[in-house]
């Protein structure tokens, strides 16, 4: 078990950073407002932790204007689909070997 510790990702201890990842991983791109509102979250504190998971180059972000409005829209990148499943894969391996 103390390998599968190993695997736990740290980047991913926080709930809103759980909570962007499992949304990224089933949506193509999702915009800023709506994982905002789907998270109840503020800009700010939104802002900081979509920027830890681009700094560890787990999303990707993409600029456009939407008729004459900035959207900001994000997605998971390969790397970060793969390290996310890996860190979900080791807490459930954790709970199943705990029963």
């Amino acid at each position: 078990m103390k390998n599968l510790f190993t695997k736990i990702r740290k980047e991913f201890d926080h709930r809103t950073r759980l909570g962007i990842m499992s949304m990224l991983v089933v949506n193509d791109w999702v915009d800023f407002t709506t994982l905002k509102e789907m998270l109840g979250l503020q800009d700010g504190t939104l802002a900081s932790h979509l920027k830890k998971l681009e700094s560890n180059e787990f999303i990707k972000i993409k600029k456009e204007f939407i008729g004459r409005k900035p959207q900001t829209s994000y997605a998971v990148t390969d790397a970060g689909r793969k390290a996310f499943t890996d860190h979900l894969d080791a807490l459930e391996e954790i709970i199943r070997q705990s029963k």
